[in-house]
């Protein structure tokens, strides 16, 4: 009996820090407890329909297909935030799902731009206001031109980052692109 417990231990264990996660983040009316962040409060203000869902995240690993696999939606559908600097229209963000990669000759030409490159991650939170993990479209210090994979447009929902590492909000790309005033273009490499 002993070894059957030591080995569920780390179940177990898991099992306990997402039910104090869950606890830290609801109180007994479902209402949201932790302090909102801006995407949420902008949201929240536009009164487009989301759902929050908070998941357990590993500094050692902020891989967006992680992120997909603790919330159970598929990667096509979890989209990441990448943020990259045009050489004449400045900062621009990209919305792609986690399981894509940004194609710079398509996303320079969506931004009407000659080239870009990606912003150094040490640029992040100076420049949105959100850190590498958390960061979202919604809510930046600046606004920014801002792209969402032309994709999204025909799946019926999507999850984006809440702001915050561990925080995903689930909602329709059409009102992402509202959100964040968005609009719709290819911007990654072709599937093989």
């Amino acid at each position: 009996m002993p070894n059957l417990l030591f080995h569920r231990l780390p179940h177990i264990l898991r099992e306990i820090r997402i039910a104090m996660v869950d606890k830290m983040a609801y109180n007994r009316c479902g209402d949201h407890m932790a302090t909102k962040t801006n995407a949420v409060r902008l949201v929240e203000q536009a009164k487009i329909p989301c759902r929050e869902h908070f998941y357990e995240f590993d500094e050692k690993d902020l891989n967006g297909n992680h992120a997909a696999e603790a919330i159970g939606m598929p990667p096509e559908q979890v989209f990441k935030t990448l943020v990259a600097r045009g050489e004449r229209t400045g900062v621009n963000v990209f919305c792609i799902p986690v399981c894509c990669e940004l194609d710079l000759k398509k996303a320079a030409k969506a931004a009407c731009d000659k080239s870009i490159e990606m912003l150094p991650v040490k640029d992040l939170l100076a420049t949105t206001g959100y850190i590498r993990g958390g960061c979202t479209s919604i809510g930046m210090k600046k606004k920014f031109k801002t792209f969402i994979q032309k994709d999204a447009e025909s799946l019926g929902r999507i999850a984006v980052s809440g702001g915050r590492r561990g925080l995903q909000l689930f909602l329709k790309p059409d009102d992402l692109q509202r959100a964040a005033e968005a609009e719709y273009a290819d911007v990654i490499f072709e599937h093989a």
